[in-house]
């Protein structure tokens, strides 16, 4: 009896071990990066130090001297206390939709895009007007609906985070317990709307962790967009793929 012909098998083979050796020459150039000791330093101010030569910070070090200040927005809610009079401590107060607050004995404030701090003066102010001698009021952020920042992609936990004081981009990464084993760190994209024009700005997570160029600040309703590696993706669909192949096998690399 004529057997039929073998090319089939020929192909299954050829194909088998050509993907073998692509998943190999993979190995061994990710170990050859590994090996690479990368550069560290480059961005202006940065001084790099040995381990041992890293000096502890002081206390005007843990001082943080460049917050910026909080501006309240809408559903904003805060904590408001007029010392003195019972009726009117530790009150919880929501910022409405179109940026207003109504507190006892001082009636409704416009308080969106003030800060705290101007909110408190405000408060003074309006009460010392209805009888309220030398208020002494205490403003206080309890909950931040309105400043957020929102990031997205290939991070561990999506969503969108508060910023309080002063943000930056690996701050904001960290919020979402960061990067995953798919993310492409070299293709991180933050999205902002500065007076009415959308702007882009594409960024290398594993430059700025070397210190290659400043940590850049990131500021609420900005977008963070970590990018996804279909490298990684392919070869560990392949690494599963590949003891149970039994028939050529096409990889489209775009």
């Amino acid at each position: 009896m004529r057997r039929g012909p073998a090319r089939p098998k020929y192909f299954e083979t050829k194909v088998l071990f050509m993907l073998r050796r692509l998943l190999i020459c993979f190995a061994l150039l990710s170990v050859a990066s590994c090996a690479s000791t990368p550069k560290i330093g480059g961005a202006p101010g940065l001084n790099v130090l040995a381990g041992s030569d890293m000096p502890a910070p002081d206390r005007s070090d843990l001082m943080s001297h460049d917050e910026r200040p909080y501006y309240v927005g809408p559903f904003d809610k805060l904590t408001i206390d007029v010392f003195g009079i019972e009726e009117l401590q530790q009150r919880e107060v929501q910022v409405d939709a179109s940026g207003r607050l109504s507190f006892p004995l001082a009636g409704v404030l416009e308080v969106a895009g003030h800060t705290p701090g101007e909110i408190e003066t405000m408060l003074k102010s309006r009460l010392a007007e209805r009888y309220v001698r030398d208020p002494q009021v205490t403003v206080n952020l309890k909950e931040t609906v309105s400043q957020v920042v929102t990031v997205e992609g290939q991070v561990k936990k999506a969503g969108e985070y508060p910023v309080i004081g002063r943000m930056t981009l690996l701050r904001a990464i960290a919020k979402a317990e960061g990067t995953d084993e798919y993310s492409k760190l070299n293709e991180i994209v933050v999205f902002r709307t500065v007076k009415g024009q959308n702007l882009a700005a594409l960024y290398d997570l594993r430059a700025i962790r070397r210190g290659v160029y400043p940590d850049p600040e990131v500021f609420a309703n900005d977008v963070i967009v970590v990018g996804d590696s279909k490298a990684r993706r392919l070869f560990k669909d392949v690494l599963q793929i590949l003891p149970s192949l039994t028939t050529p096998l096409v990889i489209a690399l775009q």
